[in-house]
């Protein structure tokens, strides 16, 4: 996370900010969504699949509207073909990982020490007028080049993590509400990365790092994030890893999940 971009080097860089409680739209939104309430419609079969778009982006709209993000009739396709081909985890790529060092405490995990490979990801910087905001206007900026927007014209596939670059003040107490959302391409896709249509959406390699990686649960609003960073920087031993003011939140689950899976990772400097 250098000053020019969002790469995951390590140092400090453009930061972001997650959303407040359940402001980033992800695909396991809709999973709460259930068929009967898709199916329920009593109307003839050939309509049932405008029908189903239709209630499928009420749905988002209705999640968003709680979050003062305006989800516009533009995104029903990409909502439609991420539910479409996004039936269940297996269809998610994974973006993968070396493990090199774990430490648990109590039989409690405490944190992970990971490598991640050079690869390209497809970034896109907002700043709206509140940080969840700009999460779910960047992640939707991100969605439409997956399905479609891009130079195949066709539908990437889905990696998980989502993550977000966080930048913080000094004392890691203060959020920026300048975010980077980032979404890695589909190991097919590395080699050539398809362009976006959209010009605000930047290809970038970023190089192999080290990733100090926590585990937490729930929302991840500016007072978790702060938490968990401060709570990461008591757990390792390193001064040079607590002194950067640039992380990485990753997203794993719905944010309206009771239990929702996120990380805080550190990136180990270069």
């Amino acid at each position: 996370m250098d000053q020019g971009g969002c790469q995951m080097n390590g140092g400090g860089g453009r930061g972001g900010d997650e959303p407040d409680d359940s402001g980033m739209i992800t695909l396991e939104d809709l999973e709460s969504f259930s068929e009967d309430a898709l199916s329920d419609s009593g109307n003839p079969e050939e309509d049932e699949k405008t029908i189903d778009d239709d209630r499928l982006l009420e749905y988002w709209q209705d999640v968003a509207r709680g979050h003062q993000v305006e989800v516009s009739q533009e995104m029903a396709e990409p909502i439609q073909q991420l539910t479409s081909n996004n039936q269940g985890r297996s269809n998610r790529e994974a973006i993968p990982f070396t493990l090199l060092e774990r430490k648990e405490k109590c039989g409690e995990l405490l944190w992970e020490k990971r490598q991640y490979e050079k690869g390209h990801w497809a970034c896109v910087t907002m700043r709206e007028e509140t940080y969840e905001q700009s999460i779910c206007y960047g992640f939707m900026k991100l969605m439409r080049y997956i399905c479609q927007q891009n130079s195949l014209g066709d539908y990437l596939g889905m990696t998980l993590p989502i993550v977000t670059v966080v930048r913080t003040d000094e004392n890691h107490s203060v959020i920026s509400h300048s975010v980077i959302v980032a979404y890695c391409l589909p190991v097919e896709h590395q080699a050539q990365p398809p362009q976006p249509h959209d010009n605000e959406i930047v290809i970038e390699i970023w190089p192999a790092t080290t990733a100090y990686t926590r585990s937490f649960t729930g929302p991840t609003n500016e007072v978790t994030i702060v938490n968990q960073i401060n709570a990461l920087a008591e757990q390792l031993d390193s001064p040079g890893l607590r002194a950067n003011d640039s992380f990485i939140v990753a997203g794993y689950t719905n944010p309206a999940h009771i239990n929702r899976q996120n990380e805080i990772w550190f990136l180990e400097r270069t």
